[in-house]
Parts: structure tokens; sequence; C-alpha cells
């Protein structure tokens, strides 16, 4: 009798802030729903509020957050002890890893290679969502962001229905640039075939160490507090004005319980109904330091 360990696939999900990164595990979790796969989600979100929990906590015990600093860096220890920890107990089909928006995929995956997880993993492969606005408004595309994408197995050009159909190569030409090789998915709301993130010949690729020191680029996170009731066209005005890189958080407007998503200057409100444990009225903000 074979007594080693199920391999199990483990996807990392990278890309900067306001990419589109809960939105394509959402649409992997349901999927695997829909096909009786058991996927265990650890997402490390930077901020404090829980949000991506709120977002993607449907799979109960089988959603990890990891809060309080960087899966890449700071966290790796609590990554690996984290994975571990749902290989004995949930036992999943498929692992995602979501990192935060100023995390290199290439730095978690060498984590992957660590034991005693390198002895169930059985292929890594790291996607990097791209906001195609942001790149066609020149936004950001130095530093962190040309590291994540220079790192990435795949990259998913995300939100192409907001750019115009001439700006699309001109988006290719500005990835291939930082990345000569991995294939590029044109995407709207991360909406694509699962299979091709968890391909079932997947052979895993030795990782050496990493060639450079990560250091992360200068971010502040703070919280801004909401009254409640107030005009959706008041709380979007507050929020562009701040020009932030991100943010994000669950408001009471006059017209209902809102979720909060922003990027740059584009805010947008959607209905959705909060767990009861998720603070109301308190709106996480990323900005450059």
């Amino acid at each position: 009798m074979d007594s080693r360990p199920k391999r199990i696939p483990t996807l990392v999900v990278s890309g900067f802030l306001g990419s589109g990164k809960t939105t394509l595990v959402r649409h992997i979790l349901r999927d695997a729903q829909a096909k009786g796969i058991r996927v265990a989600v650890v997402s490390n979100e930077f901020g404090e509020l829980g949000i991506d929990r709120a977002l993607l906590g449907e799979g109960g015990e089988a959603f990890v957050e990891l809060e309080g600093g960087c899966v890449c860096c700071q966290l790796s220890d609590e990554l690996v002890e984290t994975l571990e920890r749902l290989r004995t107990e949930i036992n999943p089909d498929r692992i995602v890893i979501e990192t935060s928006g100023v995390a290199l995929p290439a730095d978690v995956q060498l984590d992957l290679w660590r034991e005693p997880v390198s002895n169930w993993v059985e292929s890594d492969i790291a996607v990097v969502v791209v906001n195609a606005e942001q790149v066609i408004e020149n936004r950001d595309l130095e530093g962190t962001f040309e590291d994540q994408v220079s790192s990435a197995d795949l990259l998913v050009m995300n939100q192409v229905d907001r750019v115009a159909g001439v700006d699309l190569e001109r988006i290719d030409r500005v990835l291939r640039k930082m990345e000569p090789e991995a294939p590029i998915l044109r995407t709207v709301n991360g909406d694509l075939d699962v299979n091709v993130l968890f391909p079932p010949d997947a052979v895993r690729r030795p990782r050496g160490a990493s060639a450079r020191e990560h250091q992360h680029a200068s971010y502040l996170t703070r919280e801004l507090e909401i009254e409640d009731g107030i005009e959706e066209n008041v709380l979007v005005g507050r929020l562009q004005a701040l020009d932030s890189l991100r943010s994000k958080g669950f408001v009471r407007t006059t017209m209902g319980t809102r979720l909060v998503q922003g990027v740059g200057r584009r805010v947008e409100l959607s209905d959705f109904d909060p767990p009861a444990d998720i603070p109301l009225g308190r709106v996480v903000v990323i900005e450059r330091a």
C-alpha cells in the first residue's frame, strides 16, 4: 500500500492592488463547487477588516486568512504551517493561495519547496492578474508590478472590456517587455476556463534561491470611518478625492449596504449582504507612502 501523501496542485494568485485577484478566486470556487472539487483557500489580505473573508468565505474551515504582514516574507513560516494543517485537516483536492497586492509570487512559490509541504505539493503555478486599465493609464508599472509580472507562469489580463480594442496589443507589448514567455489570457471579471489553471500534466519546475532580496515599496494602510446613511455620490466623491491605490469595505448608504471597491479614481458600489461579524462603515484605503 502506498503510504505517500496525496499530491495536491497548488495555485498562487498574485497581482497588483485592485487587479481582480479575489474575483478570479471566487470564479475558481464556483467552478469547483459545480464539479464537486474540494478547494482550500489561503488569503493574505493587506489590511485588517477581513473583507476578502466575507467575499470568499463560502469555504468555511477550508478558508484561512493570514493577516499582519506579507505572505511572501514576514508570514512565510505561518504559510507553511497553515498549508500543512489544511492538508491534514481538510485534505483538499486543490489549494489556492491569494497573495496581497504587494507580494511577489515567486517568493511564495519558494515556500512550497520547503518541508513538509514539498512532500505533497504536486505542481505550483503562479498566476498574475493584471488590470488592463492600469497598464493603459501607465499607473504604478514599476517596482512591485514589474516584479510580479516577471515572475508569472501565466498572465491574466483582466477587465479588457474597460479599454479600447486597439489598446490590447499595446498592453501585450508592455507585459512582454517584463515577461517574454508567460502565456497571456484576456478576461472580463476573471472569467476563464479553470482547467487552464490546473493542468493535469503539470510538472514542478525547480526553483533556486530568490535572485534578489525582496523589499516592498512603501505603502500605507488606514481605515476610514464612514457614517451610516451617506449619499452614494458623496461617498464616491470622498474616495475619489483620496486618489488612493485601492479602497475596499462595506458601508450603509441611503440605498442600502454596499460593497465598496476602488482602484485609483474608479470607485464601484455594489449590493452585498456581508456576514454579521464584518464591520460596517469602515473602508480600508491603501496609499503609496
